[in-house]
């Protein structure tokens, strides 16, 4: 019940530091009913397993969100220069290994190279995730494996 209810706070939080609205009863009802609505959905979709994610895994979590945002800024610059044709696009699919051992790992870990752009996760099967990439550079990246190793570390893997 603690992460449900921190879950609901971190929501309401985050929802009012980007709205910036605080005098309006209409809006700021519809904002609590979207958290309460988020909170339902996760947990609904969680079943069991969301109260038993050990809080190391939250920490973690935090510390690797800005690894991932600079990885995201890098691949932006690298987008960019794709569609300004300074650098050749090549399209593949590729199947990158997997190694996380629980599916909050798999999913950290195919979330992440959605977000990263010029990369989408298409597939998560028997260990690995099938990707579309825009150019050799981010297929590269991926197969050398540091997302993998960094995504494993946060599920408490070694």
């Amino acid at each position: 019940m603690t992460r449900t209810l921190g879950l609901f706070f971190l929501l309401v939080t985050t929802w009012l530091l980007w709205s910036g609205i605080y005098d309006h009863t209409l809006l700021l009802g519809l904002g609590l009913a979207s958290c309460l609505g988020v909170v339902f959905l996760t947990r609904r979709m969680a079943g069991g397993d969301f109260e038993e994610v050990e809080w190391s895994v939250w920490a973690r979590l935090v510390a690797y969100l800005p690894w991932l945002m600079w990885e995201i800024t890098k691949a932006n610059l690298d987008v960019s220069l794709c569609v300004l044709g300074l650098r050749e696009t090549s399209p593949r699919l590729i199947r990158v290994r997997a190694s996380q051992k629980t599916a909050l790992g798999q999913v950290l870990y195919a979330n992440s190279i959605t977000l990263t752009p010029g990369t989408i996760s298409l597939d998560v099967r028997d260990d690995e995730i099938l990707v579309h990439a825009l150019s050799a550079s981010s297929a590269e990246g991926l197969q050398e494996g540091t997302m993998d190793r960094r995504t494993t570390w946060v599920e408490g893997g070694a």
